[in-house]
């Protein structure tokens, strides 16, 4: 049969495979991987291919339509059922470093890139089908994805690019007709769930880990041949390879995990599994697993469970994007050849962190972006020292300080602010933020910018909404029992997150008392 005009019409780009080496064997089979970036092999077909939820907007990225011209061919691409003209199915290979390990060889496990289609506006853009079955780095499992965690990828791919976060896309959500066994917290508790694949799209999809498995085998020449690839195709206005152009790349690199960083935190997002397979050197939010949302200000939260110690907690992440950096930088040495320099690179990572954080903190709080830094920084810490004082839920807080003005009186601005409470505060609480609400209004009160503005400058960088586990957790529930509405309504309501929508309220709440210890909004796991 042949494929409907949208789909048929998608244009491959082969660069990628053209310019690095290919493993020699074309076997899905687990396996080492030698002086190769990537194994071509197909997606493995499932039973019952079905069109879950298309993304308009990522769709509009490939030159394709707000809806698919047929449903059904689509679901059968996207399951990997059916072949696009054109595409060259492969996995990555790469290593990393998890939990602060060596892991050696890991690569694309679950995850069968299409290809590099020319989308819109000759945009170079990778297909990726994740859960889409084996490929050589599989290593003990079955390439296969659940619903859950299928819906989780989807639904907050789409919805960190409408809140401003950079991040890779996803474009559908295919159900499979099979079940796939998965044990979610490693307590030989395993149970069938109804299986799915999203079809996730970038740029490109390469992580420090990439680089890292050429350097950890001391293969030079496809070092080389992988960061010359990376410079020639997505930083091109960095000039042709070189020694010097190698540490120019190094410190964009650096320069915008920074940037991603400073958005997580700005958010409340907590990837939960930083490994350095899971960083992109393109600054993207990457592989979203057992990721979690800040409810109740608490900097130590990580809602993985497999990370006991607490590695990847909302406020180490910064610091450990920096370890992770320090780990490319000890790959690219061989071709850098300059350790000093990377070490600056390093450092300027940090200057870089702290500046893009301290812009994003002025906006939520309606600072102005010019003048000292310290008695800012100040504020700020006064502000977290408050949150301590009672379960305090940092995006409605940051919202309702925006509804206050240099004068609102003191209960006032209290009332205000008692959404954002978990608990009722104690008497030492509420004098905790008033003090510093005090503070805060004798802050903009010097200010020159107007009321207005400074009100739009604060809504712009708080969210009103964000997905929650919780909301994610209850779109998974009626997904399974073969309800969509859920789901769509909270696609529909992310695509606008800045924005106060009445008919969305009860998304924009506080996280409900029976989600604090749920499995799967507050506990996840790798598996997840």
């Amino acid at each position: 049969m042949s494929l409907p005009a949208d789909l048929a019409a998608l244009t491959f780009d082969h660069r990628f495979l053209g310019a690095l080496p290919a493993d020699p064997l074309d076997l899905a089979q687990p396996r080492t991987v030698q002086g190769a970036m990537y194994s071509f092999c197909v997606p493995t077909p499932v039973a019952a291919p079905r069109l879950l939820h298309w993304s308009a907007e990522c769709a509009a990225l490939l030159g394709l339509g707000a809806l698919p011209v047929d449903a059904q061919a689509a679901a059968e691409v996207f399951a990997g059922n059916r072949l696009l003209t054109g595409s060259q199915p492969y996995a990555t290979c790469y290593g990393g470093h998890q939990f602060g390990n060596w892991a050696g060889q890991l690569g694309d496990g679950r995850a069968t890139l299409l290809g590099t289609v020319i989308g819109a506006d000759g945009l170079r853009l990778e297909v990726q089908l994740k859960g889409a079955g084996l490929t050589p780095y599989s290593r003990h499992a079955d390439g296969r994805a659940v619903l859950r965690s299928s819906i989780r990828e989807y639904l907050c791919s789409e919805a960190m690019h409408h809140l401003g976060v950079p991040t890779t896309r996803a474009l559908c959500l295919v159900g499979t007709g099979e079940a796939v066994l998965r044990d979610m917290f490693y307590d030989g508790r395993a149970r069938e769930e109804p299986g799915a694949i999203v079809t996730r799209v970038a740029e490109s999809f390469l992580r420090f880990g990439h680089y890292q498995l050429p350097a950890a085998r001391e293969d030079l020449g496809l070092l080389r041949q992988l960061v010359d690839y990376t410079i020639t195709t997505h930083f091109p206005q960095l000039g042709s390879p070189s020694q010097e152009v190698y540490l120019a790349w190094f410190r964009e690199v650096c320069e915008r995990t920074a940037l991603l960083m400073a958005h997580w935190l700005r958010v409340g997002f907590v990837h939960g599994v930083m490994n350095t397979d899971n960083l992109s050197v393109l600054g993207l939010t990457i592989d979203y697993g057992p990721y979690g949302w800040l409810d109740a200000f608490e900097p130590g939260f990580t809602p993985n469970t497999t990370d006991r110690g607490g590695r990847y907690a909302y406020a180490e992440q910064a610091r450990v994007a920096g370890w992770n950096l320090s780990c490319l930088a000890n790959a690219l040495l061989p071709l850098v050849g300059d350790i000093g320099a990377l070490e600056r690179c390093l450092d300027a990572y940090g200057e870089a962190f702290e500046r893009h954080y301290l812009a994003m903190l002025r906006d939520k709080l309606g600072l102005p972006q010019e003048g000292p830094e310290q008695p800012d920084f100040e504020l700020v810490s006064g502000l977290f020292a408050c949150f301590a004082t009672v379960d305090t839920d940092m995006t409605i807080f940051y919202r309702a300080l925006a509804r206050m003005n240099a004068d609102t009186e003191r209960e006032a601005a209290l009332q205000i602010l008692a959404p954002a409470f978990y608990a009722e505060p104690s008497t030492q609480a509420r004098e905790a933020f008033a003090d510093w609400l005090g503070a805060w209004q004798a802050r903009i009160a010097t200010a020159p910018e107007v009321a207005a503005a400074r009100v739009a400058r604060m809504n712009a960088a708080n969210p009103w909404l964000i997905p929650r586990n919780w909301l994610a957790q209850n779109a998974i529930k009626a997904a399974e029992a073969g309800d969509l509405s859920v789901l769509e309504r909270l696609m529909t309501a992310i695509r606008q997150p800045y924005t106060e929508q009445p008919e969305f309220a009860d998304l924009a709440d506080r996280r409900p008392d029976w989600a604090r210890n749920e499995p799967g909004c507050s506990a996840l796991s790798c598996s997840s």
